[in-house]
């Protein structure tokens, strides 16, 4: 059969065509098998907005498409943030979520960058009848003293003189904490060390502690339940995921003698009265603030990234990620009980990744 030249020329056009459809398809099977999901591990504090954010930049970055990359996922590990920390040694952990920030000298050895991405509060919650929400007030010493066990009971003196209008139970204080590596216990015991001498040299701020009483809890959730479950109990716990579980929070003063709430507003009053500028990789603490309004257990939550020993393709997807949950992500945030960042520090961390490249291993 001899086949007309116009029939052969289309039938090698379709075989092209085929070909080019064939080499196409080959090329995003193989780019799919490559592509993998930006990865994160840390701070139990964090993930609540960590898990809101990533379902916004999926959803984004398939902007009402069917097709989903494994590049546009996010998969972030509850572990706390000293285990977050310690998991960016492994090769396939794009960045760790920290409530205890690292210095600079020790993120240049590393080849890693920090930048914060949300604050929030550390509250006191207690479980005591007829006590609400902001009912009991609490001073530093008087705080720290429960956790060294000197103060044991909730009708001792010291208490009763900061909550005069209250009437205390002559009830042993169940002291809870957490067991496992936790910001939130770095940020708590930083402020221990900040108003008690005694507490500083003793045990100091760290993600673990040696704790010289108390019950253990492995992570927030756990040590929330315990909370609920023990009368005359106190712990600390992030101030979004205490009030969602309906912990009543203690009034805590500041350095100006002020007693304030676990609010957004004592938050920011601490944020602000921190020259940003003047920090290396956003090295600061929120905690003990020399501000009227400041709540002096305030945190803020830090991604540290990975730059060294990883192709700049992976690292810049975590700037992605959290550039648009800068962008668009602050009244989900602030629905959950956290702080957004100030624009002017989001515009400082923009220029932070601009001025980063990769890091020589």
């Amino acid at each position: 059969m001899i086949v007309p030249a116009s029939f052969a020329s289309l039938r090698r056009k379709s075989a092209k065509i085929s070909g080019a459809i064939t080499l196409a398809v080959g090329l995003m099977i193989g780019a799919a098998a490559q592509a993998e999901p930006i990865r994160g591990a840390g701070s139990t504090l964090a993930a609540p907005i960590i898990g809101k954010w990533a379902t916004a930049y999926e959803n984004a970055r398939a902007d009402g498409g069917d097709y989903v990359s494994p590049d546009w996922k996010v998969d972030y590990e509850i572990v706390g943030s000293l285990a977050g920390v310690l998991r960016l040694d492994q090769p396939d952990i794009d960045f760790a979520a920290t409530d205890a920030p690292i210095n600079a000298a020790e993120l240049k050895k590393a080849g890693r960058q920090q930048f914060p991405i949300v604050m929030g509060a550390i509250a006191v919650v207690v479980n005591l009848d007829g006590i609400g929400p902001g009912s009991l007030r609490l001073t530093g010493p008087v705080l720290a003293d429960i956790y060294l066990g000197k103060i044991q009971s909730w009708s001792d003196p010291a208490i009763k003189a900061v909550n005069p209008d209250l009437t205390l139970p002559d009830l042993r204080i169940n002291v809870v904490h957490r067991k496992d590596g936790s910001g939130s216990t770095f940020v708590f015991t930083e402020y221990l060390s900040a108003v008690s001498g005694e507490w500083k040299a003793k045990y100091g701020a760290n993600t673990l502690i040696s704790w010289p009483l108390g019950t253990d809890a492995e992570g927030t959730q756990n040590l929330i339940q315990a909370v609920h479950d023990t009368r005359g109990a106190i712990a600390y716990a992030e101030s979004g995921q205490a009030q969602r579980a309906n912990l009543a929070y203690a009034l805590i003063e500041n350095k100006s003698g002020k007693f304030v709430k676990p609010e957004p507003e004592g938050v920011q009053a601490a944020a602000t009265s921190i020259d940003w500028a003047q920090t290396t990789d956003f090295f600061a603490s929120l905690t003990d603030r020399n501000s009227d309004a400041a709540y002096p257990i305030s945190t803020a939550v830090f991604a540290v990234v990975q730059v060294s020993g990883r192709s700049e393709h992976r690292y810049r997807r975590v700037h992605d990620l959290f550039r648009l949950a800068f962008a668009h992500g602050a009244d989900d945030a602030a629905a959950l009980g956290y702080v957004p960042l100030p624009k002017a520090l989001v515009a400082r961390i923009e220029q932070y990744w601009a001025g980063q490249g990769p890091v020589a291993n």
